[in-house]
């Protein structure tokens, strides 16, 4: 699918869509659980789908209705390949749960999963009682238990989605457990995980050192549990806000552990006076977060532990009057593309100014884009930045490739037209 966004005013009320994040966690959790655990406000996304996908292959029983999803756990692999499509954090979490068994299981994936790195899994699995290898690094994975527990060392410095693996499969091992970490990346993940892990009744202690001590023959319980909206895919909605209207968005939590709620700082320091309104009907006194239209300034964050801002916050830099300084960019080498140099090359086509200082992204923003043909290169998060850049810029931007945010976001240009932009969907062989 090709995608061409025209410069467009948006305004409006929408609904963030459901945190894949938590939805990927809550499946884990609750195939791990005894009994049957009811998610609300499920997300629909690809990875989400994927990690449903595994959590039947491990032996849950899972009923998708429109508004819910039910899984009755129970680890009890089938025997069939776990196919985790391009989820890394699926393909890095599934591991150390397959390894409770003593069945032999095989994880796989698809696209730009297959050039993903996952041997850094390897030690520690081995470590705690596993038998585990890559091919190369890379998947396929080969699994098999029974994960015994004991003490190891993660490098979190990639990625902090293996230690959530370890973190959430250890309380069902029969031995305590200490992981000790190298480099935490993404701390706020890891938050997520614990208060994933604690609302269905299992918990790990972070030690002052930074590692983690956790008991072994704990036990979850099932849970009812409600989704909460996605700060990451609300980042772009909230720069196109900012870009190019006034809209409220609605579904996101103030006091999530989410990392990308850090997108209200950036745009705080931009210019753009996010405000938290109630709104009609709405759960609480905050809602919905308000951002409109502003006169834009440069501002300087460090994402290192947020890396998935960088494709919105570039967006919202290049309409920044100034130069923008993103800290962080070490962390954008293994996402669905090598992000630093899409973004670079992605902004460069469209008139834009975005250049790597060593560990910044540097842009010189304040001036429309001039538009034209940009391919999505199957990153979900790329095709989505190219999109809210679009509402600014001087020509249409073609966006081609532009399915690919099915994997965290289906809804989004169906919720950018519904907020009064301009997205006209083009045959494949059109620019």
């Amino acid at each position: 699918m090709n995608v061409r966004m025209h410069a467009s005013t948006v305004a409006g009320t929408v609904a963030a869509p459901a945190s894949k994040s938590v939805m990927i966690r809550a499946v884990a959790a609750a195939l791990l659980a005894t009994g049957r655990t009811v998610i609300r406000n499920p997300s629909r996304c690809d990875d989400a789908r994927a990690a449903l996908t595994v959590a039947r292959a491990l032996g849950a029983r899972v009923a998708v209705r429109r508004d819910r999803v039910t899984v009755t756990g129970g680890l009890a692999p089938v025997g069939t390949p776990l196919d985790c499509g391009e989820s890394g954090l699926a393909a890095r979490l599934f591991p150390a749960i397959a390894a409770l068994g003593v069945s032999e299981v095989t994880i796989t994936g698809r696209g730009s999963l297959l050039r993903r790195p996952l041997g850094l899994i390897e030690p520690p699995l081995r470590q705690l009682g596993a038998e585990c290898a890559s091919t190369n690094g890379h998947l396929p994975l080969r699994v098999r238990g029974p994960l015994q527990g004991g003490q190891t060392e993660v490098n979190g410095a990639l990625t902090s989605q293996f230690l959530t693996g370890l973190l959430m499969a250890l309380p069902l091992a029969p031995q305590d457990s200490v992981l000790s970490v190298c480099g935490l990346a993404s701390r706020p993940y890891i938050d997520l995980t614990l208060a994933v892990m604690r609302s269905f009744g299992v918990t790990a202690e972070h030690e002052e050192d930074g590692g983690f001590r956790i008991r072994g023959n704990q036990r979850y319980r099932a849970a009812d549990c409600i989704v909460e909206g996605d700060w990451s895919g609300a980042a772009f909605l909230l720069v196109a806000g900012a870009v190019a209207g006034d809209i409220v968005v609605t579904g996101l939590d103030p006091a999530s552990t989410q990392a990308d709620r850090r997108v209200m700082n950036a745009l705080v320091a931009a210019g753009a006076a996010p405000e938290w309104n109630a709104v009609p009907g709405g759960p609480s006194a905050m809602d919905g977060v308000r951002i409109s239209r502003a006169d834009l300034c440069a501002f300087e964050i460090d994402l290192t532990d947020a890396p998935d801002l960088f494709p919105p916050l570039v967006a919202l830099a290049v309409h920044a009057r100034g130069r923008s300084v993103l800290g962080g960019a070490e962390r954008l080498a293994h996402k669905e593309s090598d992000r630093a140099t899409a973004l670079i090359r992605m902004f460069t086509r469209l008139g834009g100014d975005v250049r790597r200082e060593g560990n910044v992204l540097v842009v010189a923003g304040g001036h429309r884009l001039a538009g034209g043909t940009v391919d999505a290169g199957g990153d979900h998060r790329m095709a989505m930045a190219a999109a809210v850049a679009a509402l600014g810029a001087a020509a249409p931007v073609t966006i081609v490739g532009a399915e690919c945010i099915r994997k965290s976001y289906p809804d989004f240009f169906a919720d950018l037209a519904t907020l009064g932009a301009c997205c006209v969907r083009l045959a494949a062989r059109s620019s």
